[in-house]
């Protein structure tokens, strides 16, 4: 069986192949450039020792420092966050900002440790990578069970051994603390900016188009208010306990209020409950599935009915899933170039904290469509021109990308 890593490479080799990229240079972008494993003792509040197994990976970092979240799970592997670090190097160079692509993890299950548990296990994973990282060396950022608070937790300790405060080390930050205006709505906006052009592009625009989103977190609920602002009818909602559905269209602002209320849209007022499974099914002009990976597998393609899907998730399609929705005509705009608005905006916190000067949120809005629009011209016209799928396309810009600047910046001997 194929390790999580392997079966990421089929789609690199793939597009490497479609662009005849130099085997040379295609050899080092197979492989990440530093991998660490770290253990990570934490004093418990009963006063025992626990060790903890912590990852930080460098898969590329031709175009810039590392860039890629810290997730805490109890799941976490080397190859996962090897695999993580990769997708992030292609997120990156597809949206052409100047980062490499980076990743992190440790394998515990956060919510069994208290706040104090929680704040020595990332205090000391930090000191353990802290010659990793770096505002120009590499820059976590929250993902999986992290947040704010675990950010401003690593800055803090990365701070304390640099004898000064080093905001940029991290993106995600609270505001206060030289986060970035947007940030947290960055996904989901570049999200929506990313349906509205794929619309346009294919002929099926956002205003009266009919709308299904799976998983109305952070990033499903953002993208579902904001495709909703754009004309557009969301049919269908799910969370982690079920879904709504009303062919008609469903109150984005009310299911908001009702999460907020209850922790989730079931039995939202005037809706008719739907499995996650039925939600992926549902005759619409967009699917987005933005829950978890391996949603969309090849026991459900054939029942796809959307004309275009947006992934939120990272990886909801499986390969297999792929070659299916390809040969139905339907059109999948990937991953790396549809939720690419959260690292994006880290990328402008980033630049915010070295300057020391920060941008209204409506800058960051601007600036934000900006990259994303011109990430998605790029995308849709190397599919054109080589007449492949959109994710094919979007692996092809984003390699050939990196694979020019490794082969300018020369091999060091």
């Amino acid at each position: 069986m194929k390790s999580l890593f392997e079966d990421a490479l089929q789609r690199v080799d793939e597009a490497a192949e479609r662009l005849n990229l130099d085997p040379n240079i295609y050899k080092i972008l197979r492989k990440p450039k530093k991998q660490v494993i770290v253990s990570i003792p934490v004093e418990m509040d009963d006063g025992t020792i626990e060790v903890f197994e912590g990852y930080r990976v460098h898969y590329n970092v031709a175009m810039g420092p590392g860039k890629g979240g810290i997730r805490f799970h109890p799941n976490v592997t080397l190859d996962e966050v090897k695999t993580l670090a990769m997708w992030m190097t292609w997120k990156c160079a597809v949206v052409n900002i100047p980062f490499g692509g980076a990743k992190g993890g440790v394998a515990v299950d956060p919510e069994k440790l208290s706040k104090k548990e929680l704040e020595r296990l990332t205090r000391r994973y930090t000191a353990e990578i802290i010659d990793l990282i770096g505002p120009e060396i590499d820059v976590p950022a929250p993902d999986v069970n992290t947040n704010p608070q675990i950010m401003a937790w690593i800055v803090d300790t990365y701070s304390m051994h640099m004898r000064k405060t080093v905001t940029s080390v991290v993106t995600g930050k609270p505001v206060f603390l030289g986060g970035s205006r947007g940030r947290k709505e960055a996904t989901g906006r570049g999200i929506m900016i990313i349906a509205k052009e794929a619309g346009d592009a294919y002929g099926i625009p956002l205003k009266n188009a009919t709308v299904a989103v799976q998983g109305f977190g952070n990033v499903g609920s953002v993208a579902a208010k904001l495709i909703a602002s754009q004309g557009a009818k969301v049919v269908a909602l799910s969370d982690v306990n079920g879904g709504i559905y009303n062919k008609n269209g469903i109150d984005v602002n009310a299911a908001l209020r009702k999460v907020e209320e209850t922790g989730t849209v079931v039995n939202l007022e005037g809706t008719e409950p739907i499995t996650n499974e039925d939600l992926l099914e549902l005759d619409v002009d967009f699917l987005i599935p933005a829950a978890l990976e391996n949603q969309i597998t090849r026991e459900n393609a054939e029942n796809i009915k959307a004309k275009i899907i947006v992934e939120g998730a990272n990886g909801p399609t499986t390969t297999e899933a792929d070659r299916i929705l390809n040969e139905k005509g339907v059109i999948v705009i990937p991953d790396i170039l549809s939720n690419a608005g959260g690292v994006t905006v880290s990328y402008f916190e980033w630049v915010q904290d070295r300057e020391g000067y920060f941008w209204k949120e409506s800058i960051v809005n601007d600036r934000l469509e900006e990259v994303m629009t011109d990430a998605f011209t790029d995308v849709y016209q190397m599919s054109q021109k080589f007449d492949v799928h959109m994710r094919l396309a979007a692996y092809m810009v984003a390699i050939k990308r990196v694979a020019d600047i490794t082969k300018m910046r020369g091999i060091y001997a």
